[in-house]
């Protein structure tokens, strides 16, 4: 069992410490806490700061109204202050000082010794503090993705509309984070090998699976219609135009359509959240083979299915949900959730996702040619160029809240700039400069003019003193282990009814908000300084800090997966 000394540090353990120890001797009623802990409700006793100009003076706070609450006047007695100062407990961060002002109490961490212990052992704040392997499977359904006879053109990236694109890319992201949780995840539906839309998705890092088509759909399809021909859900046989009754067989085969009556399905089933207009479908083609190919994906997984997913946009909800309960009343036994994503807006213009990735291409390369001139040639460059495209594009569609529209500027004109906070960009731009630096260092090693970073048990963490530097470590690195967790949950403990919401644009966000600040304190801080003895202490300690965030950028893009790029 692991020492609880050695536990990686945490902000919500810090909080939950923090708050312990300020409760004690606390003149609040016990009937209040005990009603706050029955409603749910977290007791929000501590915050922490975030902002360069509060983490001045502190990194915790509990208002003066909160303490006035707890003890009479918000007077915290010395006793009380003690407890907080040494507020314990395994994954707590250790406190330098506490002290009452007249914002409230205010706490400020031992920066020094969590520099050391966090970058002496990073790699637990850099993956999900409650990764299991064996936490079971999930099913990705991109109806997106299927062929459909109503279709005017087979699927392809011409005929994929961008709000199709963003389900597509939705789904990749939150598979990642899902099997960065220890979750076993399958993608649906299984696309022909070599199918244009495979490069085309393999261009933007999405790994779809491929499979050959052959006879076993046929008897899976058989199957299916078995099952709903002979469902209690069934609606009873009407007469054919020209006057032969429906036998029940299923189209093609000479006889009527098998027709279902949803809402009553919906009724029996107490199924919550779906749409009240869903009546009586008659089932089609393209719904039998989506179907096909989700038992597929439960029966060959090896794992025991926990959800399987539909992510769908918001012009096929409706559609999704009819699938949805055939599916049950065909007899599937799995759990199913919907992630519904808005629609996306282009004012002023109408492209496809080919079309739309085609402009970004062309914008980027045209930005790269505009900075660096002829020397945007060869593999090397088209290799970065279409990471970048790839970049813009994901954080473009994923950066807003699933479920909101995204409208996006398509005009020729516009560009996409290399510097500036415009996300994905901006995001690839500073983790390319890591790159660049630690390079510049390498080649400065070889020269003789450094030596080469030691140890951090060898260094004095008390000389990064420079705002920055803590504000990068205290926001993102130590938090990041804990958004993992947040963000890699199952969707299918979101509530009881069909549609369930991921944040899957919280990743987006981090790494924006990251490259703001990282970019404010590298354009003010020479990292590498003069070849003297005497400020090696302090430029190693800020390599060591730079080295864990670089491998941040690199864990943080690998859930878009973004490969890092040498320059920008």
């Amino acid at each position: 069992m692991e020492d609880s000394a050695d536990l990686p540090f945490r902000i919500s353990t810090t909080i939950r410490a923090l708050s312990a120890a300020l409760r004690a001797d606390s003149d609040e009623p016990a009937s209040s806490s005990d009603s706050e802990r029955s409603s749910g409700e977290p007791n929000k006793l501590w915050f922490k700061e975030s902002s360069a100009r509060n983490l001045q003076n502190r990194d915790f706070l509990s208002p003066a109204s909160v303490l006035s609450k707890l003890h009479a006047g918000g007077q915290v007695p010395p006793a009380v202050a003690e407890h907080v100062l040494s507020a314990r407990g395994g994954g707590a961060l250790p406190l330098a000082g506490v002290e009452l002002t007249d914002e409230g109490l205010r706490v400020r961490v031992d920066r020094a010794a969590v520099f050391r212990e966090v970058l002496r052992s990073l790699p637990p704040y850099l993956q999900p503090a409650g990764v299991a392997v064996g936490q079971g499977g999930l099913v990705l359904n991109c109806p997106a993705l299927y062929p459909r006879q109503s279709r005017p053109a087979p699927l392809s990236p011409d005929t994929l509309t961008l709000g199709q694109l963003r389900t597509v890319l939705l789904a990749d992201h939150q598979a990642a984070l899902l099997r960065k949780q220890g979750f076993s995840v399958s993608f649906c539906p299984v696309l022909p090998e070599g199918d244009d839309i495979i490069r085309f998705l393999g261009s933007l890092g999405v790994d779809w699976p491929t499979g050959p088509e052959g006879s076993a759909n046929d008897q899976r399809e058989e199957a299916v219609w078995e099952a709903l021909r002979w469902s209690p859900h069934r609606e009873p046989e009407e007469r054919r135009s020209d006057g032969a009754e429906e036998n029940g067989e299923r189209p093609g085969g000479g006889a009527g359509p098998v027709r279902i009556n949803l809402r009553e399905a919906v009724q029996q089933k107490s199924l919550q959240g779906y749409d009240p207009n869903l009546g009586v479908c008659t089932v089609q083609k393209d719904s039998v083979y989506q179907l096909v190919q989700l038992e597929a994906a439960v029966s060959e997984c090896k794992v025991p299915i926990a959800t399987v997913l539909h992510v769908t946009t918001s012009q096929d909800e409706f559609r999704q949900q009819q699938v949805d309960v055939l599916w049950r009343v065909g007899g599937a036994q799995v759990t199913q959730k919907h992630i519904v994503c808005g629609p996306v807006k282009t004012p002023g213009s109408q492209l496809s996702a080919s079309q739309y990735i085609q402009l970004r291409r062309a914008q980027m390369k045209e930005a790269s040619e505009m900075k660096y001139g002829e020397h945007v040639e060869g593999q090397m460059w088209d290799d970065i160029i279409g990471v970048m495209t790839s970049a813009t594009v994901r954080f473009e569609l994923l950066s807003t809240v699933h479920s909101s529209p995204v409208t996006l500027d398509v005009q020729k004109e516009g560009g996409v700039s290399t510097k500036g906070p415009r996300g994905g960009v901006f995001v690839m731009y500073n983790c390319a400069r890591l790159h660049t630096l630690f390079s510049s260092y390498e080649q400065a090693v070889e020269q003789g003019l450094y030596p080469e970073i030691p140890d951090v048990s060898q260094l004095d963490f008390s000389s990064l003193k420079e705002e920055g530097e803590w504000l990068l470590l205290f926001n993102y690195v130590i938090p990041f282990s804990e958004l993992l967790d947040q963000l890699g949950q199952s969707p299918e403990r979101g509530g009881g009814g069909a549609r369930v919401s991921v944040r899957a644009e919280q990743i987006c966000r981090f790494l924006v908000s990251l490259s703001k600040d990282f970019s404010s304190y590298y354009n003010r801080v020479h990292v590498l300084g003069e070849p003297m003895p005497h400020l090696y202490n302090q430029m190693f300690c800020r390599l060591q800090l730079l080295r864990a965030l670089r491998e941040l950028y690199h864990c943080a893009l690998d859930t878009l997966h973004l490969p890092p790029v040498p320059q920008l």
